[in-house]
């Protein structure tokens, strides 16, 4: 069964099997799907109206895909230590995987990678004319990476999801006699240094886009232990709170048109491509 919809797309039972561009759910060979000629992807029949991807100066834009270095570091690391163990104990390799753990330095890659995904899957259901999103850019002249931008009415969100356990908080030392110094705290832990990160990646953003599109960074921990009452708290201009604090916050109304989204969105993805 075939059905033509308007513009360049077939509504059609797949011959192979897919996964949905916005909700990356995973379809079946033969499950009735629609297909995007121009892009040559499929999505689910639940989004009929979804828009094509957007067009930038080289055709469609790639919104990339939520998590993919990290995982793909995950994946690297994991199969380098099944290679040296293999290599080294040809008898008793395989005993020694099954009984043994992956290093943390693996298994962080992992639990990064699923705070992404996350995330970037609801991300994409909320994706709109006026909320677009871009997932895992790289930092051209690095080897670092920006998880989540999303334009949105009220200007570009530096999204940088965390799993960490624990509850974040904010301590402030000093004042009067001595200097302020603000610390993001997870329990005992200092993370201060996660501000400090997303600092430097709003600052490479608001060199990117135009001058009077505003900028602003996110902490999102995923699986942090919130209180019930309050908790998000703003650190150096820098937002930490958890995902069901996020979403209303970009999808609340601003000045910024969908001609001005649909600018900032395709000059983001011209000078930040898929890592």
């Amino acid at each position: 069964m075939e059905r033509e919809t308007p513009g360049r797309e077939k509504r059609m039972r797949l011959r192979y099997a897919g996964v949905c561009r916005v909700c990356e759910v995973a379809l079946a060979a033969k499950a009735e799907a629609i297909y995007e000629r121009s892009t040559k992807t499929v999505r689910c029949v639940t989004h009929q109206d979804e828009a094509t991807p957007p067009l930038g100066p080289s055709g469609p834009i790639d919104p990339g895909m939520p998590g993919a270095s990290a995982r793909r570091e995950f994946e690297r690391r994991k199969a380098a230590r099944e290679k040296r163990v293999r290599t080294k104990n040809p008898r008793l390799g395989g005993l020694i995987l099954t009984l043994s753990s992956e290093p943390q330095s693996t298994t962080s890659w992992d639990t990064g990678a699923i705070g992404e995904e996350r995330i970037g899957r609801q991300l994409n259901a909320l994706a709109s004319d006026s909320l677009r999103v871009l997932h895992d850019r790289r930092i051209p002249g690095s080897r670092s990476n920006i998880d989540h931008l999303v334009v949105t009415a009220n200007g570009v969100f530096v999204v940088d999801p965390k799993r960490y356990s624990g509850r974040p908080s904010l301590r402030v030392e000093g004042g009067l006699l001595r200097p302020r110094v603000e610390k993001l705290m997870v329990d005992s832990r200092n993370c201060t240094k996660l501000v400090d990160g997303a600092l430097k990646q709003v600052e490479l953003v608001k060199g990117i886009v135009d001058e009077d599109v505003p900028v602003r960074g996110v902490l999102c921990f995923v699986e942090s232990d919130w209180p019930l009452f309050g908790g998000a708290f703003t650190t150096r201009s820098i937002d930490v709170l958890w995902p069901k604090k996020l979403y209303p916050l970009l999808e609340a109304d601003g000045p910024l048109d969908a001609a001005t989204i649909h600018h900032t969105y395709a000059t983001l993805a011209r000078a930040l491509p898929p890592a």
